[in-house]
């Protein structure tokens, strides 16, 4: 299945995002001006985060790419959304920025695959990455 996501700039972008169930998790990897571009994050594979993250996951989230999160300082950004189960438990989303290498990709999905927002603590090193939004950017993700 193609998810269709709007970014700021008004366009599509198309990424393989499978069906999310209420059971899952789902996360929204930034590819918008900064997050996942070579001149301002060099030494980092890019193009091959998504799919290596897809597979770490190993179909315990579907993940999608969003065109720009308003976050550029914190590139490349991922955000955990919790699932049904975690919303009810008190998980919210979850913005991970400086995610530019394979570690912390682990470490999001092995957080992810233990039950994530609001089910599961994430490992610790993934304190080093959270940060806060603005409620403006929050509110854009979720519509």
């Amino acid at each position: 299945m193609i998810e269709k996501q709007v970014g700021r700039a008004g366009k599509q972008v198309g990424e393989r995002a499978g069906r999310a169930t209420a059971q899952q998790c789902r996360v929204t990897v930034c590819r918008g001006c900064c997050c996942g571009d070579g001149a301002k994050i060099p030494g980092v594979d890019h193009a091959g985060q998504i799919p290596r993250l897809r597979a770490a996951l190993d179909g315990a989230a579907p993940v999608r790419a969003s065109e720009c999160l308003d976050v550029c300082d914190q590139a490349n950004v991922v955000v955990v959304q919790p699932s049904a189960d975690g919303r009810a438990a008190g998980g919210r989303p979850v913005w991970l920025g400086l995610v530019n290498d394979d570690a912390a990709l682990a470490d999001i999905a092995a957080w992810i695959r233990a039950g994530g927002p609001g089910l599961a603590e994430p490992p610790g090193v993934l304190d080093l990455y959270a940060f806060t939004v603005s409620r403006r950017v929050r509110e854009q993700l979720e519509k």
